[in-house]
C-alpha cells in the first residue's frame, strides 16, 4: 500500500490551498466568448466555483471507500476519511503483488500509464501491511486521469483481508483434509496430473494406496473419537518417514494416498514401503491405550502400469485388495492378473448396481424342522440373484460385495417387501404362523439408524412378532450398542433375536451369559461328522447345557447327512435343525399348487425310510 506523504490524508493540503489547488485544476481553459466578455462578475464566478469545490470535496470525503488524488510527483492533493482510516490501520507495507490489470499489466510504476491506444490503464496491486490490527491485506486500483490539460493518478483501496481469511478457508475446506489436514482426494489428483504434464517429470514416480487393517474392529471397541486420532498419528507417523519430494494424502475414511516421486530405483522403492510397513506396526498410545494395528499397501508405477492417474489409482488399489485377501499389512506391486481381477471386479460391480436397480433378486426359504414331532416350525429367507440369464447366485457371491458398496440395506429392505407378500403362501406351504428368519449383516447391526428402520418396517407389517432377525455373535460383542439399545427396540414390537453362525467369530461361552438372544444356531462346522467328532460333541453339549437355563432355543445348521441327523435325535437334548438333508432353499414361486408342503425335502422312498424324521410334513 502506497502511504501518503503526510499523516492526515483529509489534510493533505490545507483548506485554502486545496480548494485554490483543485479550483485552478478544475478551471476549463479560457475560450474567446462570441457575445464578448462575461457579464457576471469575476468575484461571483470564483466563489460560486469555490462552492462547487466544497460540495465535490464533501461528497468525495463521505465515499465509503479509501479514495486519494495524487499529483503525477506523487503528492498527495486530496483524501478523504476512509483513506486515512485506513493510513493508520494499514502500517507499513511487506509485501506487495501487482498482478496484470485489465488494459495491460502493471511494471510496478505507480505514475500514470499508458496502453498502446494511448488511453490511461488501472493498475491493480494487493499489499500486506503490518500495523495495529495485525497484518492486512489492501486491495488497490490505481488510475491515471487527465483534467484541464494536468495529469492525476486517481486511487481507490479496499481493506480485504476478511475476503481474503474466507478464500483461504475455503481452499483450505476443498483441498485438506480438516481431520488429519493432509492434501484431499482432490487435491493429491490435481497433483499427479501435473506430474504427467509437466516437461521435467521423472521418467518413473509411484503411486501407493494404503488402507488401515482392521479398523472398523478399532472403532467399535475404541470408540471413533479414539479411532480419529489413530487417524491422525497414522498420519504423522507416514509424514515422518517420507522424503521431502513426496506427497501424503488422505483419500476417504482409512485410506490414504501416497505420491513417491521420483521411483527410479526398484530398490529403494521397496526400502521406503519396508520402512512405512514396520513403523505402523509400531503401537500407538492414544489416551492411555497402546493400540497395535497394519496397514496393507498396494504400489502402482508409471508409465508402466498406467498414463493417467485414474489407471494408476485403480492399480494401486486393486494390488492393496490382493493383499487385504492374503495376509493383511504387507504391500504387493500391481501386475496384469490384478488388472484381469480388477476388470472382473468392476462388471461385478456393475452387474450387481443393475440388479438391485432393476429388483432382480428373489427369496428362497429354507425350513427350519423340529426334529422330534417331525413339524417345520420355521423357515429362513434366503436372498438369491437372478443374473442377465436368468442363473441363480447364492448369497455369498454378492453380499459381501454389497456390503461394500453400500447396497446392503435396499437388498434388506427388498427382501422384507418379497416376504410381506409371501407370508400367505409361507402359511400355505409350511403351515400357519410359520416363524420367519431374516439375516442382517454385521455392520448393520451396528448401525443404529438403519435398525430403527427395520423396526418401523417390521412394525407396520402387523406380524412383527413373526420375525426372527439373525444377526452374527459379533453384533452382540461389539461395545454392547446391540445388545444396549437394539434388542429392546426389537423386544417391543415382538420380534425375536438369533445368534447365527454361533462357533465362526469371536465365540467364547461365557459370553452367552451376557446376551439376551431367543435362539442360537450353531454353525455347520460344528455339525459336519458331528457323529464321528467326539469333540466337537463335547463342545455341541457345552453349547446346549449353557443355553437352556439361560431360555435361548438351539438350532443345528448345516445338517446334510442321515448320520448327522440321527446323532442330533439320539445323543442331543436338541429339537430344532436346518439343512440340505431336510430341505434345500425352495423359491415358493416354482411351486405347483398341488405339490406345495415340505416339497424341497428328499422325497425319494429310500430316503424316507431311513430318516428319523419319516413323518415330516
Amino acid at each position: 500500500m502506497n502511504n501518503p506523504k503526510t499523516p492526515g490524508l483529509s489534510r493533505a493540503l490545507s483548506p485554502g490551498e486545496r480548494d485554490a489547488s483543485i479550483s485552478e485544476a478544475a478551471k476549463p481553459a479560457a475560450q474567446p466568448s462570441e457575445s464578448g466578455p462575461s457579464r457576471g462578475a469575476p468575484g461571483e464566478s470564483e466563489a460560486d466555483a469555490r462552492q462547487v469545490v466544497r460540495f465535490l470535496h464533501a461528497v468525495f470525503d463521505q465515499m465509503p471507500i479509501a479514495l486519494r488524488l495524487q499529483a503525477e510527483d506523487g503528492e498527495t492533493l486530496l483524501a478523504n476519511t476512509m483513506a486515512a482510516e485506513l493510513s493508520r490501520n494499514g502500517g507499513d507495507a511487506v509485501d506487495q503483488e501487482r498482478p496484470a490489470a485489465p488494459g495491460g499489466a502493471s511494471n510496478g510504476n505507480h505514475g500514470p500509464q499508458a496502453t498502446a491506444t494511448n488511453k490511461p490503464a488501472a493498475i491493480t496491486t494487493e499489499d500486506r501491511a503490518v500495523g495495529p490490527r495485525g497484518e492486512r491485506t489492501i486491495l488497490e486500483v490505481r488510475k491515471p486521469v487527465s483534467i484541464a490539460s494536468r495529469s492525476f493518478v486517481l486511487s481507490a483501496s479496499f481493506d480485504i483481508t476478511e475476503r481474503k481469511q474466507v478464500e483461504h478457508e475455503l481452499s483450505k475446506r476443498a483441498y485438506f483434509d480438516d481431520l488429519t489436514g493432509l492434501p484431499n482426494r482432490r487435491l493429491i489428483q490435481e497433483h499427479v496430473e501435473l506430474l504427467l504434464e509437466s516437461s521435467q517429470m521423472p521418467w518413473r514416480f509411484a503411486l501407493a494406496f494404503l488402507d488401515i487393517d482392521n479398523f472398523k474392529h478399532i472403532n467399535d471397541y475404541y470408540t471413533h473419537a479414539i479411532g480419529d486420532a489413530l487417524l491422525v498419528k497414522v498420519a504423522e507417523r507416514i509424514s515422518s518417514n517420507i522424503r521431502p519430494s513426496d506427497i501424503l494424502a488422505r483419500i476417504s475414511g482409512d485410506e490414504f494416498l501416497l505420491v513417491l516421486s521420483p521411483a527410479e530405483n526398484d530398490q529403494d522403492l521397496a526400502n521406503l514401503i519396508a520402512n512405512l510397513l514396520q513403523q505402523l506396526k509400531e503401537p500407538f498410545l492414544i489416551e492411555g491405550f497402546e493400540i497395535l494395528t497394519s496397514a496393507s499397501i498396494g504400489l502402482s508405477v508409471y508409465p508402466d502400469h498406467g498414463l493417467s492417474y485414474e489407471m494408476l489409482r485403480r492399480a494401486a488399489d486393486s494390488a492393496m485388495y490382493r493383499v487385504k485377501e492374503g495376509a493383511k499389512g504387507g504391500a504387493a506391486l500391481f501386475d496384469s492378473d490384478m488388472g484381469r481381477a480388477m476388470t472382473a471386479r468392476m462388471a461385478q460391480e456393475q452387474r450387481l448396481r443393475l440388479a438391485v436397480r432393476d429388483g432382480r433378486f428373489s427369496c428362497a426359504f429354507q425350513p427350519k424342522v423340529d426334529i422330534r414331532s417331525q413339524e417345520v416350525v420355521g423357515v429362513e429367507a434366503l436372498i438369491r440373484l437372478r443374473d442377465e440369464s436368468g442363473v441363480i447366485q447364492a448369497p455369498g457371491e454378492f453380499i459381501g460385495l454389497a456390503t461394500e458398496l453400500g447396497l446392503i440395506d435396499d437388498l434388506t429392505f427388498l427382501a422384507l417387501g418379497q416376504i410381506i407378500g409371501y407370508m400367505d403362501l409361507i402359511d400355505e406351504t409350511f403351515g400357519p404362523a410359520t416363524m420367519v428368519s431374516i439375516n442382517i449383516a454385521a455392520k448393520q447391526a451396528g448401525d443404529l439408524a438403519f435398525m430403527r428402520t427395520l423396526g418401523e418396517e417390521l412394525s407396520a407389517t402387523k406380524c412383527a412378532d413373526r420375525f426372527i432377525i439373525e444377526v452374527t455373535e459379533d453384533a452382540f460383542l461389539a461395545k454392547g450398542l446391540f445388545q444396549k439399545h437394539v434388542v429392546p427396540l426389537l423386544r417391543e414390537i415382538g420380534t425375536r433375536v438369533s445368534i447365527d453362525d454361533f462357533g465362526t467369530g469371536y465365540s467364547s461361552l461365557s459370553a452367552l451369559a451376557d446376551i439376551t438372544a431367543d435362539e442360537i444356531k450353531i454353525d455347520r462346522s460344528f455339525i459336519t461328522d458331528i457323529h464321528s467328532r467326539p469333540r466337537s460333541q463335547s463342545v455341541l453339549k457345552a453349547i446346549e447345557a449353557l443355553s437352556e437355563p439361560l431360555g435361548m432355543t438351539v438350532v443345528a445348521e448345516g445338517v446334510e447327512t442321515f448320520e448327522e441327523a440321527a446323532y442330533l435325535q439320539a445323543a442331543t437334548r436338541i429339537r430344532f435343525a436346518q439343512g440340505f438333508y431336510f430341505s434345500k432353499p425352495i423359491f415358493l414361486e416354482d411351486l405347483q399348487p398341488e405339490r406345495r408342503g415340505l416339497t424341497g425335502s428328499r422325497a425319494s422312498a429310500t430316503s424316507r425310510e431311513k430318516s428319523p424324521l419319516r413323518g415330516r410334513r
